[in-house]
């Protein structure tokens, strides 16, 4: 049940995380803070102590197996399998597609990785379902927080003349 908590985005013991508590879209929006901090505190939301072994059989004989395939995916993503993770939520998706928490897991996973606008996609699927949910709610802002920070530092990687012929001295 921890497990779950943890990954819907309650806060963690000594990090943040993902939350569940309300934040005013100005307050999230505005900030300026969001650094690679943040993709840490993604992986620390899907972290956790789990026999790894016992999980996929249990997938293996019940596919829809929410609380298995959960704790799968944390443990996946912090030895830094992001695309197995990924494959984990996909096929307990195909058994249970309307699965809020599988669609806020995955929708973690990509934005870890840096999918934003895949993770959004998902989230407002999970909120056209549940409309209003607080944990879907945050974590569509944060991914969208995310993204425009994204976008910000690969602005600035940019080349500051738009002649190619031209060189920066």
């Amino acid at each position: 049940m921890l497990a779950i908590l943890l990954l819907g985005g309650c806060t963690s013991r000594d990090k943040p995380a993902l939350s569940a508590q309300q934040i005013t879209p100005p307050e999230l929006l505005n900030t300026k803070e969001i650094d690679a901090a943040t993709r840490e505190r993604f992986a620390y939301a899907l972290r956790g102590d789990v026999d790894e072994e016992a999980l996929p059989d249990a997938l293996n004989k019940q596919p829809d197996n929410v609380n298995a395939a959960i704790p799968l995916a944390r443990a996946l993503l912090a030895r830094k399998c992001p695309d197995r993770a990924l494959e984990v939520l996909d096929n307990v998706l195909l058994a249970a597609p309307s699965d809020l928490r599988i669609l806020n897991a995955k929708g973690v996973v990509l934005d870890h990785e840096g999918r934003h606008h895949e993770a959004q996609a998902l989230y407002r699927q999970a909120l056209a379902m549940a409309p209003g949910n607080p944990m879907l709610t945050n974590n569509l802002k944060l991914s969208l927080a995310l993204d425009e920070k994204d976008k910000a530092g690969s602005a600035s990687l940019q080349p500051l003349s738009d002649s190619p012929n031209e060189s920066v001295q």
